[in-house]
């Protein structure tokens, strides 16, 4: 009976502690140095835009923010290193729109892609381009389009790999298109890109952000912007849509994920940073050069896209055929 009546006193002293908890590591987060783990390679659309946050929440934490490359299976190998950290808020994740993609593709994860991780704060958004060399008989989309249905299956176009979001860009390309091409996967956007440049293959659908300064150098010509509106960043490159594909629209996002398992207070903590990292006037500046949307959205905001990204990119693997690893 004593137990009993004294039961929820404990009860209410176990949630005034956890509550405490939760407050002091919110307020005393970071008190050591954060690891960004982007499992891509260097020079990527992701790493890029890791590491102009990286800077900006350098600043604000006052505390080491490092980056480390992590590549290979398709961003798997970084994401499991990730999701086997200790759940401190100490190491996260900044991947890209591939965290989704992967579901597509892959029949097992080596993570629960719902479970396994928490999302912390989207960053950014930056529209894919269709690029290609610029002594290549492509001048137009519809060049590409017709090469296409001149030979189906012949006309080799690259990826970051097999289930990248770079290949369900061009597959969704594909789709709208009515064509049939052949996929060739690279490691990352910078080899990709490199084999585009010395005519090895067609096309790759890059990130913006990825490919601007090639563009910009006239090392790549841009044959159209993957998104409804132009950018800022290059106004003079035309959109998809414009070009007879009506309301054609597919993005590269990035975001931030931590280990399941990360104190709620922490979580929400680096979600405000992140929030506010993205008004630093820097950081904008930054991000508006490579054509990178800063685009801040809360955990929950953030989960809820994520799962309909994922829904996207499986039905994008479903019409295009592409059979699950």
């Amino acid at each position: 009976m004593h137990f009993l009546k004294t039961f929820p006193s404990l009860v209410l002293m176990l949630l005034l502690a956890m509550l405490g908890f939760s407050a002091t590591a919110q307020t005393s987060y970071p008190s050591n140095p954060v690891k960004l783990v982007v499992p891509l390679t260097a020079g990527s659309g992701a790493d890029t835009a890791g590491r102009i946050l990286a800077q900006s929440l350098n600043k604000a934490w006052k505390q080491p923010v490092v980056i480390e490359n992590r590549p290979g299976a398709g961003g798997l190998i970084g994401t499991s290193a990730v999701v086997s950290a200790e759940p401190n808020g100490y190491t996260l994740l900044l991947q890209s729109a591939g965290y989704a993609s992967n579901t597509a593709i892959y029949a097992k994860l080596p993570y629960d892609p719902l479970k396994s991780l928490v999302e912390v704060a989207m960053i950014g958004v930056t529209p894919y381009v269709m690029v290609t060399a610029p002594d290549s008989g492509y001048k137009s989309i519809q060049d590409i389009v017709s090469a296409a249905k001149a030979k189906p299956g012949e006309v080799p176009f690259a990826s970051v790999g097999l289930g990248s979001s770079t290949h369900f860009a061009a597959e969704h390309f594909a789709q709208a298109a009515g064509i049939n091409m052949l996929h060739v996967p690279y490691k990352g956007g910078p080899e990709a890109i490199q084999d585009v440049m010395a005519g090895r293959v067609a096309f790759t659908m890059a990130s913006l952000s990825t490919a601007l300064g090639q563009i910009r150098g006239s090392k790549l010509r841009a044959l159209g912007l993957a998104s409804k509106a132009r950018s800022d960043a290059a106004p003079d490159i035309p959109t998809i849509a414009e070009q007879g594909f009506k309301d054609f629209d597919i993005s590269l996002w990035f975001g931030l994920w931590a280990p399941a398992g990360t104190p709620a207070g922490v979580v929400q903590k680096i979600t405000a940073d992140v929030g506010r990292a993205m008004q630093d006037p820097e950081l904008m500046a930054s991000y508006a050069k490579i054509g990178i949307q800063p685009r801040a959205m809360n955990a929950e905001s953030f989960a809820a896209y994520v799962r309909e990204e994922m829904k996207k990119y499986q039905f994008i693997a479903k019409e295009a055929r592409i059979a699950a690893q």
